[in-house]
């Protein structure tokens, strides 16, 4: 592994989380790099041997380390995500209503907006990319003010990098969910939470046809995005008591460090591009991204410590 992997920031006071740090801290920071990362997971049931929070330390274990090569702000990360239907009712998944979970995001996507952090990089750790971009654009239509704010759903950094072997792939069996592929990221990025002796294996249903549905993180690219369907597969409750769909017993950390060192190349390339792009204190043109009047923006952007006023000054939306 080229990466030195962060064995853990979230309690540590190294400047790495926006809410370990002082306001001073903040504000010196905004002046050599005003972009933050922002983790967004889930708490759910991924079988005896894996821990619930997999899909949050994934993503939070690599932007950390993402932070300690660019010099960026990491956010304390989302929890608390939104579910397919096929994952309702499963002990220990908290499934968060999808109007719930945008209005949250778009929130706190907001919130660090008005704290000064202009440049958001969003990424995604579990089955929610569909719903996460409503979040961004719900933040550009109700405050239209220059941003540079997108999401990474890891698994498409690295698609072919998680296919099987049929498929060109390294993996003895397609991506799916607490698998062959999710035990060995999370046994590689962080092992202390993860039993290998306890894992069990199930073996993946569907109703229909190979080819039509696609899979874990939709990187085959069939037709029918996993999520874009009921009806073609069953509740995961019901069909995987074990909690994984798969064969986490063939989880080899080894197996993932090339994927893992892939998508922190692609992290750091897109942080520096925004950066170079937009250095800190630069935004996109305000008479390119907005039709606000101009005095607006501009009083919103200073903020209100600094002769201006807050983004909620443009409205608070419910």
């Amino acid at each position: 592994m080229k990466y030195k992997i962060s064995t853990g920031s979230m309690d540590k006071a190294d400047k790495i989380y926006f809410q370990n740090m002082t306001g001073r801290q903040v504000e010196e920071r905004l002046k050599e790099n005003d972009i933050i990362i922002i983790p967004i997971g889930s708490t759910e049931y991924h079988g005896k041997g894996q821990c619930y929070g997999e899909d949050t330390f994934i993503v939070t274990r690599i932007a950390e380390t993402v932070a300690k090569e660019t010099g960026c702000t990491v956010s304390q990360p989302v929890w608390f995500g939104s579910h397919p239907w096929n994952q309702m009712g499963m002990p220990g998944t908290i499934v968060i209503p999808e109007v719930t979970f945008v209005s949250y995001l778009r929130a706190i996507i907001a919130g660090y907006w008005n704290a000064g952090f202009r440049k958001q990089i969003l990424i995604n750790g579990h089955g929610q990319e569909y719903i996460i971009p409503n979040a961004i654009q719900e933040f550009g239509k109700m405050y239209q003010v220059p941003a540079v704010i997108c999401m990474v759903n890891w698994p498409t950094v690295i698609a072919q990098e998680l296919k099987d072997k049929a498929h060109g792939g390294p993996w003895e069996t397609p991506f799916r969910h607490a698998d062959e592929v999710e035990a060995s990221f999370s046994l590689a990025l962080f092992p202390e939470m993860n039993n290998k002796e306890d894992m069990e294996d199930s073996t993946p249903v569907g109703f229909m046809p190979e080819g039509h549905v696609d899979k874990g993180g939709d990187i085959y690219q069939y037709p029918i995005p996993g999520h874009a369907q009921i009806g073609m597969g069953g509740l995961e409750v019901i069909l995987y008591p074990q909690g994984v769909i798969g064969k986490p017993t063939l989880a080899d950390a080894k197996k993932a460090e090339k994927g893992i060192e892939m998508i922190i190349d692609y992290l750091i390339k897109l942080h520096n591009d925004i950066r170079e792009k937009f250095p800190p204190g630069k935004l996109p043109d305000i008479n390119l991204v907005t039709e606000r009047d101009r005095e607006l923006i501009e009083a919103v952007i200073k903020g209100p410590f600094k002769g201006g006023k807050s983004i909620y000054s443009l409205g608070y939306p419910s």
